[in-house]
């Protein structure tokens, strides 16, 4: 693919009977399509064709609602009631740069795996989920080692976050005199 083509950011219009129309390709497409492109880190914006709102978050959802419902999914009830009560609580914004820090963290390792993996044996094959399977058996104890690595660094990334916001509050609220709770002025 040519970094022109990589570059140029792909428009996709959705009309009020729910078409969704590819500018680049001037054709409809559906969300299967959409979702191809996300497979093949195609940059795009979805927007309503009559207001020109950005809708790409909604579809983008959309298909994560439907991969949810037909396959095995990757979110159970708990990990989404979690998520659900994070909205419009105080660590809302915090909640979000967390865990997109922790999927481009997981990413990178999946990355690092895969590039090891090609390099070596492959020779340029695709690397396919029973490779995977295959690879990741016969790495087991590494790989337990890198999560193991990855869940202290996303622990202490919590932790630096949690910290980080109790010195804000404590700025922010320490001229006020709260009963019960210790002054740090002595």
């Amino acid at each position: 693919m040519s970094s022109a083509k990589k570059s140029a950011e792909r428009l996709i219009k959705k009309y009020p009977n729910r078409r969704l129309y590819d500018t680049q390709t001037s054709s409809y497409i559906t969300l299967t399509d959409v979702k191809q492109l996300v497979l093949d880190a195609d940059e795009f914006t979805v927007v309503d064709a009559k207001t020109n709102e950005d809708l790409t978050r909604s579809i983008l959802l959309q298909i994560i609602l439907e991969e949810e419902a037909n396959g095995v999914p990757m979110f159970t009830s708990s990990v989404l009631s979690q998520i659900i009560r994070y909205y419009g609580h105080a660590m809302q914004g915090m909640m979000g740069s967390y865990l997109e820090k922790n999927v481009q963290a997981f990413t990178d390792i999946q990355n690092k795996f895969t590039s090891a993996a090609t390099a070596g044996a492959l020779e340029g094959k695709p690397f396919s989920p029973e490779m995977w399977t295959q690879f990741m058996n016969v790495q087991g104890p590494m790989m337990q080692g890198m999560m193991n690595n990855y869940i202290d660094q996303s622990k202490n990334l919590f932790l630096q976050m949690q910290e980080q916001m109790q010195s804000q509050s404590k700025a922010m609220f320490g001229a006020f005199p709260f009963p019960g709770l210790p002054n740090d002025k002595k």
